[in-house]
């Protein structure tokens, strides 16, 4: 995992020093910086990154705004980093494609944390050459390759919107409450965190659903949680 190549996105110097430090003291080794938007387009174009930290604000471009031209070329956690921390910045970084949102001025060991449990997932989502391939109905997902195709087509997914896909596919037609989805997704004990699950779910909707806003497979029980409902028939083979 320390072998990983990241990414610093920040157009203060400070912040990247000490991100650099603090991560190298980790033995992470593998790490470019940008200080605006461009060069991060242009590293992110030329290299391959399995963990991406993103200011929102940049000099020459929003965060926000570039997100979405960075998600394009990877499917590596993206972590926002930035001073702005209301419901509305949070759902905004969740719902252009981040993983991960963490507020300026942070805790270096809670980025460390964060940082290594979301290279182990997004590895271990990748890793396992002798899982089955997922088959519901138009939906297929293959954790060997990290590949999903809906309708036959490939559809590139956020992390952990893909990981909240892969845990539905483990666990079709069970009910799960936001806490539970939190918590076995995530891998964080939930404090609350409707945004974020909800944010996801809605996601996902937009990438396998025929109809988002009147969904067949990622299906709300009032009250109570989401249920991941097989249309068409549902298998797993090897």
């Amino acid at each position: 995992m320390q072998d990983a190549q990241l990414l610093l996105i920040d157009d203060e110097q400070a912040i990247l020093h000490m991100l650099t430090a603090i991560l190298r003291k980790e033995h992470f080794t593998s790490i470019d910086t940008a200080t605006t938007a461009e060069q991060a387009l242009a590293l992110c174009r030329t290299k391959r990154y399995d963990l991406i930290f993103l200011d929102v604000m940049l000099p020459d471009r929003n965060g926000f705004e570039i997100c979405p031209f960075i998600r394009e070329t990877t499917d590596a956690p993206i972590f926002f980093l930035t001073a702005r921390s209301s419901d509305l910045d949070k759902l905004s970084g969740f719902a252009l494609g981040a993983d991960d949102y963490i507020t300026k001025p942070f805790n270096p060991l809670e980025v460390v944390a964060r940082v290594k449990a979301h290279l182990r997932r997004h590895t271990a989502s990748t890793n396992h050459s002798n899982q089955a391939v997922y088959q519901f109905g138009h939906i297929q997902l293959d954790p060997a390759s990290g590949e999903v195709a809906v309708r036959g087509k490939p559809v590139v997914l956020p992390a952990m919107v893909y990981q909240l896909l892969l845990f539905f596919c483990k666990h079709p037609n069970q009910l799960f409450s936001k806490s539970q989805l939190y918590e076995k997704v995530w891998g964080d004990l939930y404090f609350g965190e409707d945004n974020t699950v909800m944010v996801h779910i809605r996601k996902l909707r937009e990438k396998i659903e025929e109809d988002p806003s009147n969904p067949q497979f990622i299906v709300t029980v009032r009250g109570l949680g989401y249920k991941f409902v097989p249309q068409g028939g549902s298998h797993e083979r090897a």
